[in-house]
Formats: structure tokens, sequence, C-alpha cells
């Protein structure tokens, strides 16, 4: 595995004492602090139902924490700097046509510089210069109704490094992907400039090729965080949290 570049020294992710709480419900996050360094590629791992979703839609600010602090780049995470956080942030759904909504895949991938003021014709340079990267650059005039599923999701993730974030995010980036664009989308993470890389998946096998470090989240707690190969060798203890490596 290729190491990854190391960016500026910057803080990156800080949680401290986390907690939220849906409507009537018992709390899904609970206390949760965690620390993630610029430079650092790191998996966020758990099964079905944990909470994976629920703390990465707080760390960009779709859900508001009932308790506790997070900060991005320094900037503690509240109303008043929700846009100034999300500009160093981009974030993948686990949907990729949740992104892509413009006529054409480049439409899509130049709306968010455009929308934030760059001209015309340098967003749609840095858009083909994207797609190039990304092996698209034949389907730039396709909609995405028209990609197959895994151009999609790098059509997407196109359009998200457009804004060049200093942390990507990424939820369950490897669902529908048949093994040749699971292989394809690895290698073109590996080598992105952003300062911290987060990828919440259940998928176990790939997750060692993209990342370096694993926090494993269940029952609303981070119940371990190590080197993702000692983790992942660990059969006893991810069978205990509901991650059977063989299946």
């Amino acid at each position: 595995m290729t190491e990854p570049k190391k960016g500026p020294s910057k803080p990156g992710i800080q949680v401290n004492n986390l907690v939220f709480s849906y409507p009537n419900q018992q709390p899904t996050l609970q206390g949760i602090s965690l620390n993630i360094q610029a430079g650092e590629r790191v998996a966020l791992l758990g099964p079905t139902g944990s909470g994976k979703s629920t703390l990465l839609d707080n760390l960009i600010g779709l859900k508001k924490p009932t308790a506790g602090e997070i900060c991005i780049q320094g900037i503690r995470l509240e109303n008043s700097t929700l846009a100034q956080v999300r500009r160093q942030i981009g974030f993948c759904f686990q949907d990729a046509d949740d992104q892509l909504f413009m006529p054409t895949i480049l439409e899509d991938v130049t709306f968010g510089p455009r929308n934030y003021g760059v001209p015309p014709a340098i967003a749609k340079d840095k858009a083909r210069q994207l797609l190039a990267e990304f092996g698209l650059q034949a389907y730039e005039n396709r909609s995405a109704h028209e990609l197959s599923g895994g151009q999609k999701r790098l059509a997407a993730l196109a359009a998200i490094l457009a804004l060049e974030p200093s942390i990507l995010i990424l939820d369950e980036p490897t669902n529908g992907l048949d093994p040749g664009w699971r292989r394809h989308l690895a290698k073109v993470l590996i080598n992105l400039p952003v300062d911290v890389l987060l990828i919440a998946s259940h998928n176990l096998n790939w997750i060692r090729k993209t990342t370096q470090r694993a926090m494993i989240l269940t029952g609303g707690k981070i119940q371990a965080d190590g080197p993702v190969n000692e983790l992942l060798e660990n059969t006893e203890l991810l069978e205990n949290f509901g991650l059977p490596v063989d299946y």
C-alpha cells in the first residue's frame, strides 16, 4: 500500500464526549471521544445500526449533538461556524445519486466551484482534470443515470474534490460495487491529497487496503481503536462486535 502524502500540520477532527439521541429514544452515541490527526487514513467499523452514519452526520452538521463538542481543523462546530466547517469537509453519501443531479456529470463537478464564484472556464478545466484522473473523461456529457455504479461513485467523488476539501468522509463507499470498481476506487483514494480520510464501511478486506487505523463503533461507543491490520487479525474481537471477517 502506498503511503499517503502527509498534509500540513493541522488538528484534523476532534470529538469530545459526544452524545446524540433521536427523539424519545435512548442515546445512539454515548460519550464518544476521538482524535484524528492530519495525515491519517481511518476506518470506522461497526455492524448495521451501530451509529456510524449518525456519527458522520454529526461531524458535518447534518445532525446536532445532544451534548459534547466537535472541532474540525481547529474550528468548533456550531451554528455560527457551520458554513466554515463545511468548506473543510467533503462528504460522500452512501447513494451517489443523492449527489449527482445536474444534466451531465461535467456540470455536476463544476456546480460546487461555480457556486463559490470560481469562473466557469477554470471550474470546467478543473472538472475535466478530475474526470480524467478517474477515467471518466469520455462520459463528461452523459447524465449520472447512464453510468454504472462504480462510475457514479467516482463522479460523485470528483464533484466533492472539485471543492478542494481538507477532510474527506465516505459513508459505505463500496456499496453496490463489483470487485473491479472496488479496486479502482481504492487506488484513487490512496493517493488523494487530503489531510484526513475517514471511511465508514462493512467491507473489512477493502478497508485493509485503504486505511491504516480503524475504530470499532458499537453500543454507542468506540470499543476499539488501533492499527487496521492488528484489529482485522483479531478475529475474536471482530466476532464479539458483530464483524465476522469471513462473511
